[in-house]
């Protein structure tokens, strides 16, 4: 083995690349833009290992690599950070990250390379404070702010002035200095992973521990250096919070799968509606309460006339569409605290919470109907269906589930088959069916 090289690092380097294999295979059963940065920064993780075993060679090659390995753990950083952004797609968030990128690969490389040149690093450390707030300032021009953004320039003008208070300082200002860089980065990394995820999961604390002891470490390095000199704690111990990080953002990208599978069982896939499932355990809810409350409740099934002839005439995609309109416009009409659920290929169910009455339920069927009646724009095509409703009322008509879904079903049948439907049919006048757009 080359007697330059730093193996020491390599146990580090395969650790961290069987994490990031790890998180890469949970990551791929669920891909998110967040995942997706997690997982770049990983692979910039393993590039900082990677390189830094080549450090020591003499020369321009061993310069070179100590460079990217330090880049790359800057990088990193800043990745990790971004992902946690909620507007990261506004211009001025991505003006923000090839701000705090360029300033972070300059002022390491400048430190690395060129550390006697005052000029160069003053004006690097200057770099650090007005390049964030400049971004800022023109991002609240165009009238936005976020609480992220004043961190970030608050925590960056913090260590501009500390650079510029010490970096030039004999004997280790530079190596304070760069520790306070990186201090900086990933400190960075804990406020805005404490914002994006205020939730009491393992993986949230796991993950914010980690992100706290890896800044942590880059202070309590130099520390130990400089006053117990004695001590010379493995490297392995400075990497461990790496990896705790490591196992904290697996553990919530499980926790998200599971939700999102939670979710998936209990909600309809095309309008994102409760389903059946989560129906029926919502009714029971509901007469429960009213049970308890002496109060009533009342079910609204909600029958869409003439689908099957959207989908006959202008196609499964544009009735697709049409449902999801549907869907979208009861939730609209009715309140917070009532559930609008699918409940069938072309039927809706609605729990009306107390208050209510059968007038009200009634009311709010005619009212859920009478949209119906109106033409739809739906997938540049025209479309006109009716819609039968049927009213199920806690206690009147039914004291359990079962049983009021059946009146409700009943009722929706006599209306769908009354008078004033069958003498429609009957006298050969059709409702309005599904047009296409004329041009």
């Amino acid at each position: 083995m080359h007697p330059t090289l730093d193996w020491t690092l390599l146990p580090d380097l395969g650790a961290v690349v069987l994490l990031t294999v790890a998180f890469g295979s949970v990551a791929r059963r669920g891909q998110t833009s967040v995942s997706r940065l997690w997982l770049v920064a990983w692979v910039m993780i393993g590039l900082h290992f990677a390189a830094l075993i080549f450090g020591p060679v003499p020369g321009l090659f061993g310069t070179i690599a100590s460079l990217v390995g330090w880049n790359s753990l800057a990088w990193a950083g800043v990745l990790f950070m971004w992902a946690c952004v909620s507007y990261r797609n506004r211009p001025s968030s991505r003006w923000m990250l090839v701000v705090l990128l360029v300033t972070n690969t300059l002022y390491i490389t400048l430190i690395n390379t060129v550390p006697q040149s005052r000029a160069l690093l003053v004006f690097a450390a200057l770099l650090y404070g007005f390049g964030p707030i400049t971004v800022a300032l023109f991002a609240l021009r165009g009238g936005f702010s976020h609480t992220l953004r004043w961190a970030s320039v608050i925590l960056y003008g913090a260590l501009s002035v500390f650079l510029l208070l010490f970096q030039m300082r004999v004997p280790n200002g530079q190596d304070l200095a760069f520790n306070a860089v990186i201090f900086t980065v990933y400190m960075g990394c804990c406020i805005h992973f404490w914002f994006a995820y205020r939730r009491a999961t393992a993986g949230a604390f796991v993950t914010l521990a980690g992100f706290l002891a890896w800044s942590a470490v880059f202070i309590v390095a130099p520390f130990l250096a400089a006053y117990f000199p004695a001590l010379h704690p493995q490297s392995e111990v400075w990497n461990l919070p790496k990896y705790v990080v490591a196992v904290g953002m697996i553990l919530l990208l499980l926790e998200d799968q599971i939700e999102h599978n939670k979710y998936l069982a209990l909600h309809d896939d095309l309008t994102g509606l409760p389903n059946r499932r989560l129906f029926q355990d919502r009714l029971a809810s509901a007469l429960e309460h009213a049970r308890r409350s002496g109060a009533r409740a009342a079910l609204l099934l909600i029958d869409l006339d003439q689908f099957k002839q959207v989908n006959d005439t202008v196609g499964h995609h544009v009735g697709d569409l049409l449902l999801q309109r549907v869907g979208q416009l009861f939730l609209g009409r009715v309140r917070r605290s009532d559930t609008v659920a699918r409940t069938g290929g072309d039927e809706f169910s609605v729990i009306l919470a107390d208050p209510v009455t059968r007038e009200d339920a009634a009311r709010v069927g005619q009212m859920l109907a009478s949209l119906l009646q109106q033409p739809q724009d739906v997938g540049g095509h025209i479309v006109s269906i009716g819609a039968s409703v049927g009213v199920g009322v806690y206690p009147e008509d039914a004291t359990d589930a079962e049983s009021l879904c059946i009146a409700a079903d009943l009722n929706m049948y006599a209306d769908k088959t009354g008078p004033r439907k069958s003498s429609t049919r009957n006298s050969g006048i059709r409702l309005p069916q599904p047009t296409a757009r004329q041009n």
